[in-house]
């Protein structure tokens, strides 16, 4: 989980205004932030299958958003793989 403090980094680092939290943006910088700590967990407990789980939903649903903003916004989306250095 991140904490309070790392979440309002990632929404000032990342929003389009001050009160941006939900846009799929700030979803997919804040999904690759979780997925990083839970694969470390992973690394260190390898039998934590309900965790296991968990990240695989959130590598389905940041998959998911990064697909909608390839078809909506492109110029988001390049900016976006390319800071989180994702594919």
């Amino acid at each position: 989980m991140l904490t309070k403090r790392q979440k309002e980094n990632v929404f000032k680092d990342h929003s389009a205004h001050a009160t941006d939290t939900g846009s799929a943006e700030v979803q997919v910088v804040l999904f690759s932030k979780e997925i990083e700590s839970l694969t470390k967990h992973l690394k260190t407990n390898p039998k934590d299958n309900s965790s296991r789980r968990g990240l695989l939903r959130m590598v389905s649903k940041r998959k998911k958003l990064l697909t909608y903003l390839g078809e909506t916004n492109k110029r988001s989306y390049n900016k976006v793989v390319k800071k989180l250095g994702l594919k």
